[in-house]
């Protein structure tokens, strides 16, 4: 499988530092690294994002609508240089070469040209190991060609180079049905295309593109990460001859399609797949997100009506519970009900009510238990616990207004098993 990304040949962003601050200036984008890289500088430098450690104020870019006068004066000022030119896909095997070594070779000799001795960094790709399924590989050989340059030039002139081989990528704005399974996929299944999936058990090495930007500005503070390489697997080494990004995710092509046809069920069944923090699954998620059209954006959801007003289930979980609307017409009590096990959190945000609880059975002294009244209103949005063991209500009590309550139960409602039984709170 090919490495998943799609960078246009002769594409480059340029740095200038002032003072002790990166500064940058924006002239174009093109490309799926180079858009998500700009899109995070363009958030620093309009103060959008404040939790980077350099201040951005101009990004210059080459590519090949660019003139070689651009790339000169580029060169002349820049403070740190991303390389991320390249072909994989050409009409003619010698573009290999073309944007993987020699336009390479173009940019440094500008550099040297103009006596700047700037950091620079080189997108490679792991298919420059030359290993196992990528022997032979036409475009690992114009990748290790342009590495191989680019540490010569660093030890000529006394330059910190920054090689990073990537594996795979994905994440927003990866072009589909070029080389990145992972973009096919989530284009395909969003827009209710087949996928086909030759081996499920095809393990990939994924990158995602936030981790791969969140390095590259790691980069720019002079906090990269260092590795060796042992065939495709990147060792990490403090004073290793390679950089790396130090999150990825191996996963195989089978769990990356289950993944996303639970996704795309979720309009449908309300249930939202398990996306822990940090996960495949949750970086997957937002990718396919990215890829919906316009007219799967908006889905109907069940309301539940009557004279009374409605309830809408909203989103479900397999393993916490689910979210739900209620709405009470004026005047109107719902509820009077308890539960075993199951617990709810009310939240009011429109109207005025009250909400009570009483606890199911009697005192010591054969009386009911006293009534807990909570008066709640959405000027003022407090959440109210529903005790387990304890019945309770919600009463409308404006005139006019409709009560309108977020609620959330620890499960999701189950025909089978409602655990919910009527009682009359006053009773």
């Amino acid at each position: 499988m090919a490495v998943g990304y799609d960078f246009e040949i002769f594409w480059n962003v340029f740095y200038l530092r002032r003072y002790i601050a990166v500064s940058y200036t924006h002239l174009r984008a093109s490309g799926f690294v180079g858009r998500n890289l700009v899109s995070a500088l363009e958030n620093i430098r309009d103060k959008k994002d404040t939790t980077r450690n350099i201040q951005v104020e101009c990004v210059y870019q080459y590519d090949r609508k660019s003139t070689s006068e651009e790339l000169m004066d580029y060169c002349k000022d820049a403070d740190f240089v991303f390389n991320l030119a390249g072909v994989n896909r050409p009409k003619k095997q010698s573009e290999f070469m073309e944007g993987n070594y020699e336009f390479a070779d173009t940019l440094l000799d500008a550099l040297r040209k103009n006596n700047n001795r700037c950091p620079v960094m080189l997108a490679s790709s792991i298919q420059a190991a030359l290993t196992g399924r990528f022997a032979g590989s036409d475009y690992g050989k114009s990748k290790l060609a342009g590495e191989e340059l680019f540490f010569k030039y660093g030890r000529s002139n006394g330059v910190n180079v920054l090689v990073y081989r990537f594996p795979n990528l994905f994440g927003k704005w990866c072009r589909p049905n070029y080389n990145s399974a992972v973009a096919t996929f989530c284009h395909n299944i969003a827009n209710g295309l087949p996928i086909q999936v030759n081996d499920r058990n095809t393990e990939l090495e994924l990158l995602y593109i936030d981790d791969l930007i969140d390095e590259m500005i790691a980069a720019l503070e002079g906090r990269e990460h260092r590795c060796e390489f042992e065939d495709t697997t990147a060792v990490p080494d403090v004073n290793g001859r390679y950089c790396y990004a130090p999150v990825t995710h191996h996963v195989t092509l089978g769990e990356i399609a289950d993944l996303l046809d639970s996704f795309s069920e979720q309009s449908s069944t309300l249930v939202m797949p398990e996306i822990p923090h940090g996960s495949f699954a949750k970086k997957l998620y937002s990718t396919y997100l990215s890829y919906l059209p316009e007219d799967r954006i908006m889905y109907p959801l069940t309301m539940n009506s009557d004279e009374r007003g409605s309830f809408t289930e909203l989103l479900k979980t397999r393993a916490c519970g689910q979210i739900s609307v209620n709405i009470s017409k004026p005047g109107i009590t719902k509820g009077q009900h308890w539960h075993n096990s199951k617990w709810e959190i009310f939240y009011v945000v429109s109207g005025h009510g009250l909400i009570q609880e009483r606890k199911i059975g009697r005192d010591k002294d054969g009386n009911l238990y006293p009534v807990k009244n909570y008066e709640v209103s959405g000027d003022k949005i407090e959440a109210i616990q529903m005790l387990p063991g304890y019945t309770h209500n919600i009463i409308n009590l404006s005139e006019t207004e409709d009560l309108v309550t977020v609620m959330w139960a620890n499960e999701s409602f189950d025909r089978l098993h409602p655990d919910t039984f009527y009682e009359n709170v006053d009773d």
